[in-house]
């Protein structure tokens, strides 16, 4: 029993154990239960993303194929290119080889080319050699011609001497048993028939008569009161002294006195010599040569003429005029190319000069431009602050008649090549046209001027115009306007110069505006405003272009065959004249000075002057071909 007791004991203790076992197992089989569950959410999870991955390993495997087909193909490409490289090496080097080739034939075309430089530089300098010494040539062989025919003249005078002295030794000879009074008389009559022969082939030479000084009275003298006669072999020593004494004096008898006239009033110094035999006296003036100075100028004297060259400022071609000139019908009826054959005026200007002075003669205009001769030129230039041209119109006798018919071609030979000089010229010229020429029309000095006018501003001087700086306070400034060819007319008539154009010529800096502001409103006040109105309507034109310093007048240059040919130039009768003529008869009333009188010549544009240098460019080259 107690076996048992303990069996069954043990028993229930073996089925607690049982079933804590049991229902231990069944909590495991739970929790299995729950992570298998679990786990097959995870591994259909796992088996999602495994599906995904292999869309996405297909994907990438498909990009990889398609980049190794692009790698195929780049690898292709690029094999091609490092060919075509190798290519364009090969080319490269070939063009280095023909650069090479091309800079050495370069080089040498350069040295070619500064050797002929070289060469036709020293063939102009010895062109302008050779036309210097064919001017000298011709000078020289002008003075030949001149001293061949004096000497001819020399010679047929000394032949007809030397026959009239053999001719009285002979007579002298024959008649030696005459009485010495009879043979002195025979002698003056010969003497006197020999002198009024030469005194013939003196005033065919135009040669007026002159007083014989008293040291001629031993020849008087000694014709008449000694045994010796004049024509001995001591003065046929110098038959040029005899010539100039015998071409001088006249011989007159005692007789020929008028009775009235033998008071002692007479006996003076200058007039007749008292003498006992023929007298020596000043020659009177011939009828025709007293009426030679109001005769027309076609019935002038050689000797007139040459004076009247002299007066005129050629001086240096009275020797050639008085080998050719035989009147002044002569140069009334010559040509430009006569003038430079005959009388050796190669000076252009010279000649136009000369060819406007007698057309002036024979269309009988009387303009008052002619009274202004080429002195009064010069200080014309420094009234418009063009001084450094003095050199060049004075060496060309440049006058008032030429500054009327001035050409932008003769300016361009006196060497005015700065278009604002240019302009200068121009309003400058204007202005004497609207003053009739006259010569005190500029003022050079400030008066009481309280309201100054643009009529009155238009005659300012070049130091006018600097007084006038001095009076706004620029004094400093002032002489920066000297040569500037700044004057009354430059400001007034043209239109495109303004206050910038002036403190440029002032030399006033650019960042000084306040100062460059004073200028401009003086300046303003200055023109009055109707000017400046029209300098603004043209500044604000679409074809403006300010006035600069540095503007030149720079005129094609003349191809190397037309060289030869500069010396050959013929007369320019081209009428592009710088400042036009106003045939407006109210512009030139020198009564009416309002200032609309002064717009009768519009200023030239650039575009105008352009043309105009074009246009005598043309015309030079047509006259030298």
């Amino acid at each position: 029993i107690i076996h048992m007791s303990q069996v069954n004991h043990h028993s229930s203790t073996n089925n607690e154990t049982y079933q804590e076992r049991l229902a231990r197992l069944e909590g495991d089989k739970e929790s299995l239960i729950l992570q298998v569950s679990v786990l097959t959410d995870q591994v259909e999870a796992q088996g999602e993303k495994i599906r995904d991955l292999e869309i996405c390993l297909e994907g990438h495997q498909l990009k990889l194929n398609a980049t190794e087909e692009m790698l195929q193909q780049e690898l292709l490409s690029r094999t091609s290119l490092e060919t075509q490289k190798l290519d364009l090496m090969a080319e490269v080097s070939d063009l280095k080889i023909k650069l090479v080739g091309m800079e050495k034939e370069q080089s040498e075309y350069e040295e070619k080319q500064n050797k002929a430089e070289g060469l036709l530089q020293e063939l102009r300098h010895l062109k302008i050699k050779v036309e210097e010494l064919e001017n000298e040539r011709n000078q020289y062989e002008w003075k030949l011609k001149a001293t061949k025919a004096e000497i001819a003249q020399l010679q047929e005078q000394l032949a007809l001497k030397d026959a009239e002295i053999e001719r009285l030794q002979c007579q002298l000879s024959r008649t030696s048993s005459h009485s010495e009074v009879a043979e002195r008389d025979q002698e003056v009559q010969r003497l006197k028939i020999g002198m009024e022969s030469l005194l013939a082939a003196n005033e065919e030479k135009n040669m007026d008569g002159t007083v014989v000084s008293d040291d001629l009275s031993p020849l008087s003298l000694g014709m008449d009161s000694g045994p010796q006669s004049p024509l001995s072999l001591e003065n046929r020593k110098s038959p040029k002294g005899i010539k100039k004494i015998w071409g001088k004096i006249r011989r007159t008898q005692s007789g020929n006195f008028p009775a009235d006239d033998l008071g002692l009033a007479e006996f003076r110094r200058g007039g007749l010599r008292a003498t006992a035999g023929p007298r020596l006296s000043r020659s009177k003036e011939t009828k025709g040569q007293k009426s030679d100075y109001n005769a027309p100028f076609a019935q002038w004297s050689t000797e007139r003429v040459c004076n009247w060259l002299e007066d005129f400022g050629l001086g240096q071609y009275v020797i050639f005029a008085r080998q050719w000139v035989t009147s002044g019908h002569t140069l009334l009826t010559a040509t430009p190319q006569d003038m430079e054959k005959e009388m050796g005026i190669k000076h252009p200007l010279h000649r136009k000069k000369l060819v406007l002075a007698i057309k002036s003669i024979n269309t009988k205009q009387d303009e008052k431009s002619a009274q202004l001769d080429h002195i009064w030129v010069t200080r014309w230039l420094d009234d418009i602050g063009l001084p450094q041209y003095k050199d060049q119109f004075h060496e060309s006798r440049v006058d008032g008649r030429m500054l009327q018919y001035l050409t932008v071609n003769d300016l361009l030979f006196l060497k005015v090549t700065s278009q604002l000089h240019h302009l200068s010229i121009k309003c400058a010229i204007h202005v004497l046209h609207i003053n009739s020429f006259n010569p005190h029309c500029l003022r050079r000095r400030p008066v009481e001027e309280s309201n100054v006018s643009p009529s009155e501003v238009v005659q300012w001087s070049n130091h006018r115009v600097m007084e006038w700086l001095r009076s706004v306070d620029l004094a400093e400034y002032a002489p920066n306007l000297r040569g500037s060819g700044v004057h009354g007319g430059l400001i007034i008539l043209e239109p495109r110069f303004n206050g910038d154009t002036l403190a440029m010529l002032l030399n006033i800096p650019p960042q000084k505006t306040l100062l460059r502001r004073h200028l401009t409103t003086n300046f303003n006040v200055l023109i009055g405003p109707e000017t400046q109105q029209e300098k603004r309507d043209i500044t604000e034109s679409t074809a403006y272009t300010p006035l600069t310093t540095t503007a030149k007048v720079r005129p094609k240059k003349l191809g190397f065959s037309h060289f030869g040919n500069l010396r050959k130039k013929k007369f320019d009768e081209s009428t592009d004249y710088v400042c036009p003529m106003d045939t407006n008869p109210g512009a030139t009333n020198g009564t009416q000075k309002n200032y609309t009188g002064y717009k009768g010549l519009s200023p030239l544009t650039d575009r105008e002057l352009d043309q105009l240098y074009i246009k005598v460019q043309l015309d030079h080259r047509f006259l030298t071909d």
